[in-house]
């Protein structure tokens, strides 16, 4: 018997408020989270980040050290989505 090894994944879209004279520090630091991609940065320094994460805990903590990062004004959690198995989309 064939068993398919079960995954889940946290999906999680943030909006960031940086100062545009931060915006390539902040995203080179975004860029060393693992889980993390920058898919858009304004000219007035918002940016839309998504975050993967195994667990809640994960995105959780994740979440918070970027909204503590240098250059970072604000910091919103837009979208959540629990995906019980990240290859098989509906």
């Amino acid at each position: 018997m064939d068993m398919k090894a079960v995954t889940s994944t946290n999906i999680s879209s943030v909006i960031l408020g940086v100062s545009p004279i931060d915006t390539a520090a902040v995203s080179g630091q975004l860029l060393a989270l693992a889980g993390v991609e920058v898919h858009a940065v304004a000219e007035d320094g918002r940016m839309i980040v998504t975050i993967e994460a195994a667990s809640d805990g994960a995105t959780v903590d994740t979440f918070e050290a970027i909204r503590l990062m240098p250059g970072v004004l604000s910091a919103s959690l837009v979208y959540h989505q629990y995906e019980s198995d990240p290859d098989e989309e509906a």
